[in-house]
């Protein structure tokens, strides 16, 4: 079997945002599951890489200009000659979407980790390429929503879309992928498929009837669950559904988002996943053998979180961690018992009964069998990558909004992946 490379994105700064004093969201976490990844030694045999910071002309492939143009002057100090437009966009302290300090800085981080990564993908430097700061799925086009303001996954799958004429999303996320099915929601090159709490649950959407509209119907793909989902249950349904796309689908591009709240334990999430249920899906995945970027997204109990994306980084190298966590700076975090793994919680009642996954899952493979099979594409004049489109030039002529890289494909790449320890200086880092 041939050895999967692999590409790693992480910034230093990007576990020092905060989103305020009790907000859910931690960028912290991130900074935690690099630490882990760090104090296991699996950065060893990752290409570690700091990702360039999304220009806010990037962005405007999938946002529009006036919201890209707010969110990149707004902040803290200044929210006064923006009321209207904080209004207008779903941001500020009445909303789930605060102005925070480097709020705009965030965004650039990971949406050009995502758009890295995928330029990554298409030019066949790896197989699979990682992103765990990426994954905001819930931001609209011109709308900040459920801790999400710029859609990194939409920016990155226009990027594949360069190079790949089907791409498949898929989003184990406790919450609907909403902001990627709705971007692609009457296309035929994008399939989306999410596995989510329906219901009296946020964002409300994604129910079963979602197909998809004009070119698209079809191609919009949810699989609405209960409380209490376990990993038995969980991949009784996965499995089949993702086979099915698959065969009748023929992507020749993966997204998988990771979101950790559905793990056991999360702090918003009401599901029963272990590590364990959770990576499985990865490791279904990943042995399609097709081009896949790996993804963030939710997650709220920050020492689960930094433990699932820390694992399913080893997934994805094939490479066993031990049960006990190494020394790191975040080691107290993970007390009582500094283990790996978690336990499922025996209080919880699955109330996904087996006779209705699998009515839901036949009404799901009987939508795909209505497919007439992969839509084909002549892929013609390939326009150039954003990361690459000034190579060449020089310093003093380049666009001013570009951070120049080093690396040919558009990521500053470390010639030691452990210069990539961040600093410390967090803030509010509890769960």
């Amino acid at each position: 079997m041939v050895k999967q490379r692999v590409s790693y994105f992480y910034d230093t700064d990007v576990g020092h945002f905060y989103y305020g004093p009790g907000h859910p969201m931690k960028p912290h976490r991130i900074k935690m599951a690099h630490h882990l990844i760090l104090s296991t030694g699996l950065y060893r045999k990752l290409d570690v890489y700091r990702p360039h910071l999304a220009a806010p002309l990037e962005m405007t492939r999938f946002h529009s200009d006036d919201y890209v143009k707010f969110l990149s002057k707004v902040s803290p100090e200044s929210t006064r000659p923006f009321l209207q437009q904080m209004a207008q966009f779903n941001v500020g302290e009445c909303t789930d979407c605060p102005v925070y300090e480097g709020l705009f800085e965030f965004q650039q981080i990971a949406s050009g980790a995502s758009i890295d990564g995928a330029v990554k993908l298409n030019h066949g430097a790896c197989d699979v390429a990682i992103n765990w700061s990426g994954g905001l799925h819930h931001a609209k086009k011109a709308e900040a929503s459920g801790f999400c303001y710029i859609n990194d996954i939409v920016l990155a799958i226009l990027e594949l879309l360069k190079y790949h004429a089907r791409v498949l999303y898929i989003d184990i996320d406790i919450h609907h992928g909403d902001g990627v099915e709705e971007a692609f929601y009457c296309t035929d090159r994008v399939m989306t498929c999410s596995f989510h709490k329906y219901g009296d649950f946020f964002p409300g959407t994604g129910a079963i009837t979602d197909l998809g509209a004009k070119k698209g119907k079809y191609y919009s793909v949810n699989f609405p669950l209960k409380e209490g989902m376990d990993d038995a249950s969980y991949q009784s349904v996965f499995e089949p559904v993702i086979e099915k796309i698959m065969e009748v689908y023929k992507p020749t591009a993966i997204v998988l988002q990771c979101g950790a709240d559905s793990l056991t334990g999360d702090r918003l999430g009401c599901f029963n996943l272990t590590l364990k249920g959770h990576g499985e899906c990865v490791r279904f995945v990943k042995g399609f053998g097709v081009p896949l970027l790996v993804l963030g997204g939710g997650g709220y109990t920050i020492r689960n979180v930094a433990r699932c994306w820390a694992y399913e980084t080893s997934v994805v190298l094939d490479t066993p961690l031990g049960e006990d966590i190494p020394y790191n700076d975040y080691y107290e975090y993970y007390a009582p018992d500094f283990k790996l793994h978690l336990t499922p919680s025996m209080a919880m009642e699955n109330l996904n009964e087996r006779e209705e996954l699998e009515r839901t899952t036949q009404e799901v493979l009987e939508n795909l069998s209505a497919l007439k099979g992969a839509p084909s594409l002549t892929l013609q004049d390939v326009p150039p990558d954003w990361a690459t489109r000034d190579a060449g030039a020089a310093a003093d002529a380049a666009d001013p909004d570009v951070r120049q890289m080093t690396d040919k494909d558009g990521a500053e790449k470390a010639e030691h992946p452990a210069e990539f320890e961040p600093k410390e200086g967090a803030m509010d880092t509890t769960d």
